[in-house]
């Protein structure tokens, strides 16, 4: 259970900011949540060296992430540094990869590490905490496997002429972010409480009201499908595995 919590813990703090696009337009922001989830994630733990090196490891992936994506054109929220890190983007990458690959050699110091449970308490709580990590990775980490699965999709339409049916399916992709947002944390929460039937209800419903219309077009239809299974695949998985983690049964 110690391990569960710092996994799914600090995976969260990574993943969260990403799924958010941090690493592109607020890399500071990005390392400091990365740092505050990951400090809460290992907090019964602060004591001990593995959960802080494998805290250390969360981090660097987050400033590597950062630096991965640095360009000139990063807003003044990014990186300031006194030596010549904006230079251009070659550096920067370089500088990026390096830290990825210290953080993966201090993962592998932490890797296999056990921790003692401290309290029960709600703020302490090992199940709690897998579970909260395991949503935050199932809605925001689900969000960039949807984003992925449709890009093709997407740029597929965008290359196409402008006209009625692109526009509508245009409309109809831009304002779906934060339903697929509130669909899988819906979806998680019923799974990971073992109402699957629920779980469907939530498709039902957004099937209702957000399926797209002959106007739209195929590709719209297209982005709808896909997105909709890689927000259940995400949820479904997540859940699963974190009912797991706490010796619940995965359905």
């Amino acid at each position: 259970m110690e391990t569960a919590r710092v996994f799914f813990g600090l995976t969260a703090a990574v993943v969260v900011p990403s799924g958010l696009g941090w690493q592109e337009l607020r890399p500071r922001l990005m390392v400091s949540f990365t740092l505050i989830y990951g400090l809460y994630s290992i907090a019964p733990f602060r004591h001990e060296s593995k959960p802080l090196l494998a805290l250390a490891a969360a981090v660097l992936v987050s400033l590597g992430t950062g630096l991965w994506h640095h360009s000139a054109n990063t807003p003044s929220a990014g990186f300031s540094f006194t030596f010549p890190l904006t230079a251009g983007t070659a550096v920067t990458k370089r500088l990026g990869a390096a830290t990825l690959v210290v953080a993966v050699g201090v993962s592998l110091l932490a890797a296999g590490a056990t921790t003692k449970a401290l309290s029960a308490e709600l703020l302490l709580s090992d199940a709690a905490a897998v579970m909260l990590s395991a949503l935050l990775i199932a809605v925001f980490g689900g969000g960039t496997l949807a984003k992925a699965a449709t890009g093709p999709v997407r740029q597929e339409l965008l290359s196409l002429p402008e006209g009625p049916a692109r526009d509508a399916a245009v409309d109809l992709m831009s304002g779906s972010r934060g339903i697929g947002l509130l669909e899988r944390g819906l979806l998680f929460a019923f799974l990971a409480a073992g109402q699957p039937e629920a779980a469907a209800l939530v498709l039902a419903a957004k099937s209702l009201a957000r399926v797209p219309a002959v106007d739209h077009g195929k590709h719209a239809s297209e982005y709808f499908l896909i997105g909709t299974l890689a927000s259940v695949i995400a949820s479904l998985v997540m859940s699963m595995a974190a009912r797991s983690a706490i010796g619940l049964s995965v359905l």
